[in-house]
């Protein structure tokens, strides 16, 4: 009976999707407080920490006092990789996943309390369904889309970490579920101090109320297995497998952003295809080339309405993408869209503030960049850009894809105390080289599941 309603409503969603008109172009509203002061505080650049090894893994700690964080490094195949992070990180990442849960129950239940907004269509689902089974049904429409690894590197985790298999696989579905408001740039030649290097950033807006920010962490995964790509690292949270922000070692590095206020030019959307938070891991883990993601989102099924940003550091090119399940375009610093006076074109840059058709965020972030032309540098972004134009509450990095170097900053914990927004913490410096080039444990061990 169950499987009657599912497949019925699986129909009654396709036809839905066919009906659905182009979005209006309504503008994001609010704007940076006039008055934002720069962080002025200095960049934390001594070397993580030992703090633990394991078979597969080691853990380490870097950062001061309040604003430290993890770096957890993984090798093997998917299973053991995931292995690895369970036993490091253990109480912690199901403290991670419960808290997940329990967030999106609480989103779900409080109607008047909301932090996040979640799609309408998945709230319908809870209505008909209940919560597991409408997170179990996203999981179904989009199995079939989603790369094997994830199964098996989700099993490994649970296995080490005594986590509910199908509880970490629920949460997973929440980037496709919610809209967030972020920020991204690419930089390169004459936009910079040092022109022959490519400087990207993603600041993520999202929930500072929601569990995300008491778990940060930067696992560096290192394959064993040549199927499953090159070492990347995701910059995010305990137990998190999908990526959202994270750099590779072939010097690539992604930049995302959740569009609420899109114009008629994305056209359709659809929960049927890859959920974003898969497709932009697999970029950072398989692809060697812009021109590789470029393919790989071109030809992809593609679910919502994004931005996102593709950067390589190796020929220092990049592209924002206009991302739907209609289109997908690449913009450069001389095409870049949408035209409009609070969106000026800049040499050398590619940015968006907040959204597709956000005015007051966008605004400011084009005075900034365009103030520091020429003199941009990781440093000033992170000093003079993300605090000005207030972006990136949950998460800023800010990646220097030449110098294979990223500065990331965290809201404050819930345990913590000082400014509540990443974009005005200390940022750590992270020297991406040393991390791919990490020693693994020895021996590795590859014990049966």
């Amino acid at each position: 009976m169950v499987l009657l309603r599912i497949s019925s409503f699986l129909v009654t969603v396709c036809c839905l999707l066919l009906a659905t008109s182009p979005a209006d172009s309504a503008y994001c509203h609010g704007k940076p407080d006039p008055n934002a002061k720069p962080n002025l505080q200095p960049i934390y650049t001594d070397a993580p920490r030992l703090v633990k090894s394991t078979a597969n893994g080691k853990r380490y700690t870097v950062g001061n006092g309040e604003d430290a964080f993890d770096i957890v490094h993984v090798w093997g195949d998917a299973y053991h990789m995931g292995y690895a992070q369970g036993e490091l990180m253990n109480d912690k990442a199901k403290q991670m996943i419960d808290a997940v849960w329990a967030y999106l129950e609480e989103q779900v239940m409080d109607p008047i309390n909301k932090t996040i907004h979640l799609r309408e269509w998945f709230l319908k689902d809870i209505a008909d369904f209940g919560l597991d089974a409408a997170l179990d049904l996203e999981l179904m429409v989009t199995r079939s889309y989603t790369g094997q690894y994830f199964f098996e590197e989700a099993r490994g985790l649970s296995d080490a970490a005594g986590i509910d298999y199908q509880k970490l696989l629920r949460i997973h579905m929440i980037g496709e579920l919610t809209k967030g408001s972020c920020s991204m740039i690419g930089s390169w030649g004459s936009a910079l101090k040092t022109p022959n290097s490519l400087l990207q950033m993603r600041a993520l807006d999202w929930s500072v109320d929601g569990p995300f920010k008491d778990f940060p962490q930067v696992t560096v995964y290192h394959p064993t297995d040549s199927s499953l790509g090159h070492a990347f690292a995701n910059f995010g949270w305990t137990g998190w497998i999908g990526s959202i922000t994270g750099m590779s070692s072939q010097r690539m590095a992604i930049s995302e952003i959740g569009v609420s206020f899109p114009d008629e030019t994305f056209g359709k959307e659809s929960r049927f295809g890859i959920p974003f938070t898969f497709i932009l891991r697999d970029i950072l883990q398989f692809d060697n080339t812009l021109n590789d993601s470029i393919n790989r989102i071109s030809n992809a099924d593609r679910t919502c309405d994004l931005i996102l940003g593709v950067g390589d550091g190796k020929d220092r090119s990049f592209r924002g993408i206009q991302y739907s399940a209609s289109v997908a375009n690449f913009y450069t610093d001389t095409d870049m869209m949408p035209v409009a006076d609070w969106h000026p074109k800049i040499n050398d840059t590619v940015y968006y503030g907040m959204d597709w058709l956000c005015p007051g965020y966008s605004e400011v972030l084009a005075r900034q960049l365009s103030k520091y032309h020429g003199q941009l540098t990781p440093e000033i972004v992170a000093s003079q850009v993300v605090p000005i134009v207030q972006t990136g509450n949950v998460l800023v990095a800010v990646y220097d894809l030449t110098q294979n170097m990223a500065l990331l900053s965290n809201a404050r914990a819930s345990y913590e105390s000082g400014p509540l927004n990443a974009y005005d913490r200390q940022f750590v410096q992270l020297n991406m080289t040393q991390l791919f080039n990490e020693q693994a444990p020895k021996p590795i061990m590859f014990e049966s599941p």
